[in-house]
């Protein structure tokens, strides 16, 4: 179950990220009460999370998914530009996810 709350827990950083730069700046109400209430349910999955992953393990897939998920979702949602370096970037994250995951005792 800690895969699952941690695994939320990054997919809900991407949605904090993404309406954090719809807040502009925290000056739109919607934006900024969504990003706040992402960001909580994030921290309490994550916390959830960490009963029983190894802190190092949990922390870095949290912002592991959240960095490539809001590189994804800059490049499709917000016209950021796509180029082979910064694919080379996230894929790199990536498979830094997988050889923790790969190498964890849970």
């Amino acid at each position: 179950m800690s895969w699952i709350y941690l695994v939320l827990a990054g997919l809900l950083e991407v949605v904090w990220s993404y309406f954090m730069k719809l807040s502009d700046g925290f000056t739109r109400l919607l934006p900024s009460i969504v990003t706040i209430l992402a960001m909580m349910a994030s921290f309490g999955l994550l916390a959830l999370a960490m009963r029983s992953l190894p802190l190092g393990t949990a922390y870095t897939i949290w912002t592991g998914i959240g960095a490539v998920g809001a590189f994804a979702v800059g490049i499709l949602f917000l016209g950021e530009s796509f180029t082979p370096t910064r694919l080379l970037a996230a894929l790199l994250i990536v498979a830094g996810l997988i050889l923790l995951k790969l190498t964890s005792d849970h």
